[in-house]
């Protein structure tokens, strides 16, 4: 008797260029200076403000954190703390999912189905990979 294998076959080699388009279809642009070759087309520069802002701010919790261990504060007061810059770090990613839904998303949904499915694919490990 004679057994068949069921081991997947070997993967093509990824790529070793960034395409010109994000595999999302929601056209980024190409940037040979950012860590995965992509850029972001158009940032909202009032969310861009906020988010920053919001940031700085958890900067500055953080720091406060690091205080307050060295100077061994009480541990419920310090878990607040964390608690804090957890749900500022939420809202954050809130307004960057709003701003990808809303601009990202929809664009590459209207491109054709090709862009829309890959577009659910990266949705879809957002929000299971990220929200948890």
């Amino acid at each position: 008797m004679t057994r068949t294998s069921t081991r997947p076959t070997a993967r093509p080699p990824a790529p070793s260029a960034p395409s010109p388009v994000a595999s999302c279809g929601c056209g980024v642009a190409r940037d040979p200076a950012a860590p995965d070759g992509r850029k972001a087309v158009a940032v909202d520069a009032d969310l861009k403000a906020r988010n920053l802002k919001r940031l700085r701010r958890v900067e500055g919790q953080i720091r406060g954190i690091q205080k307050m261990i060295e100077d061994d504060r009480y541990c419920a007061d310090i878990m607040m703390q964390v608690s804090a810059v957890h749900e500022a770090l939420r809202s954050v990613g809130r307004e960057l999912m709003r701003n990808h839904l809303r601009h990202c998303a929809t664009h590459a949904i209207r491109e054709g189905p090709e862009q829309a499915d890959a577009m659910y694919d990266e949705l879809l490990d957002l929000m299971y990979t990220h929200s948890r």
